[in-house]
């Protein structure tokens, strides 16, 4: 199974741990060197160093260009790397390709640690030994280098930020406990924006491009150790060092859950991939059947990156499929059912206990079957009874609110009411809110308290299957 998907083992001079060390060094340098830097703003290097300035790094930035002469964006400039004469833990390379193999040797001349390289036009459009020459360069001087034919990294706490993305074209998320690896560029700076703009934050984000020398196992190795990162999630087009890979994976997922989205899953898309990072896809039946065995959960869309983080950042872990919904809307609760079935859930029964409490907290127009039909003039009150008497009910695993903020009753002490009961029982919650502006206001307000909140019960019905797939693997092996 593991040998569909080996395709090319790298032994080079760098060791693993040395790559892992490199990876460390680039998310927290405290000095940073862009070549490329240039004050024509339609230039890739000026991008990066404005960043750097927008999201208030700290740390030393030396703008290098061999041809400046002055300052760029006010910080004296360079015009070679070796000029520099200060420690250097990061240079981000941002000029053409054929200029760079060049400067990996003055980079090492400069006492560099680290290398990103953010250029393009390597063996992704057939330049196989201008590629080639950055791999043994790179190990020849033992520097860790990442890409090239990507966007870098960036990390949310020491504010480091290779990206060549403006900051008012893409929203930099919160900090938080989620780190984000992805080898497309594009898939990654559209999901960024995406994460930017809900309710949880991010750790780090790499994008890895070609994985030239430092490829998706060496960041794995490193994120499986990260304190700051409690759920990985990977877009990957191919694996270069297969069983690697595999073994990195059976440890990681011991530890923190690793939500992967596979390109190439069809014949045209594994051809693109190719095309796109110069990637040996594989084969998805191999990858799908290592997926499963060893407990990484599967993404089918950059949607599902979005709703498993929510969950798995949040919510304690369910070995069981048994799922109560409540709700003030009827029809949603029927939705929601049929989405729990259609996911490989179950709906819940309430024991005699739980349904002899309900009748007598609850007036007479609420069922006590399931799904709990709260009625549409459900208040806090009646969310509160609800949540009360089934987070304690042995026969429930999991528990779906379906929340309509449109009726009267619900407002801002109904998503109170959750936000207590989802961050202090020990079974997970998920709500789903379908609505608008004024829905929008208490999706944030409950997500921003660590409560996961879908736009449709199939979205939450899938977040939840994730969680309980997850949690049955830890408990299969003993965790």
């Amino acid at each position: 199974m593991a040998s569909n998907i080996v395709k090319h083992e790298n032994h080079g001079i760098l060791s693993d741990a040395d790559k892992v060390e490199g990876l460390a060094i680039m998310m927290n340098p405290k000095s940073v060197a862009i070549v490329g830097a240039s004050q024509n703003p339609d230039k890739v290097g000026h991008v990066i160093l404005q960043n750097y300035l927008d999201v208030g790094y700290s740390g030393k930035l030396y703008p290098v260009n061999a041809n400046a002469s002055g300052k760029i964006l006010g910080l004296e400039s360079y015009r070679n790397i070796t000029e520099i004469k200060k420690p250097i833990d990061l240079a981000v390379i941002a000029i053409p390709a054929k200029f760079t193999s060049e400067l990996i040797t003055e980079c090492h001349k400069a006492g560099v640690k680290s290398i990103v390289v953010v250029s393009s036009g390597y063996a992704e459009i057939g330049e196989v030994k201008l590629e080639q020459e950055l791999i043994d360069l790179a190990n020849k001087y033992k520097i860790p280098l990442l890409g090239p034919n990507c966007l870098g990294v960036m990390d949310l706490k020491s504010r480091v930020d290779t990206l060549f993305l403006p900051t008012f074209k893409i929203d930099r998320p919160s900090i938080g406990g989620v780190s984000f690896v992805s080898q497309s560029g594009a898939v990654g700076s559209s999901t960024l924006d995406i994460i930017a703009n809900e309710g949880f934050g991010l750790s780090k984000f790499i994008s890895y491009g070609n994985a030239s020398v430092i490829d998706e196992t060496d960041i794995l190795n490193y994120l499986a150790k990260d304190e700051d990162t409690k759920v990985i999630l990977y877009y990957i087009e191919g694996v270069k060092r297969g069983r690697a890979f595999i073994e990195a994976a059976k440890k990681a997922t011991l530890k923190k859950p690793i939500v992967v989205l596979k390109g190439g899953r069809t014949e045209a898309g594994s051809k693109a991939a190719h095309s796109h990072t110069a990637s040996l896809a594989g084969s998805y039946e191999a990858y799908d059947a290592v997926f499963r065995q060893f407990g990484l959960i599967r993404a089918d869309d950059i949607q599902d990156f979005v709703s498993f983080s929510k969950i798995f950042v949040s919510q304690p872990k369910c070995t069981g499929n048994r799922v109560a919904i409540m709700t003030n809307g009827g029809g949603v609760g029927v939705v929601g059912t049929d989405s729990l079935y259609s996911n490989g859930l179950q709906l819940a029964e309430l024991s005699e206990e739980s349904k002899k409490a309900l009748k007598k907290a609850l007036p007479p127009i609420v069922g006590v079957n399931m799904p709990i039909d709260m009625a549409g003039d459900a208040d806090d009150k009646r969310f509160s009874a609800t949540l009360d008497i089934i987070s304690k009910d042995q026969n429930i695993d999991a528990i779906m609110a379906i929340t309509l903020f449109q009726t009267p009753g619900a407002d801002s002490r109904v998503a109170s009411t959750l936000i207590h009961y989802g961050t202090t029982m020990e079974k997970p919650m998920v709500v789903v809110s379908i609505g608008g502006s004024y829905t929008g206001v208490h999706k944030m307000m409950m997500e921003r308290s660590g409560i996961p909140v879908y736009d449709s019960p199939n979205t939450a019905s899938r977040a939840l299957a994730a969680l309980i797939s997850y949690s049955k693997y830890l408990h299969r092996m003993g965790k």
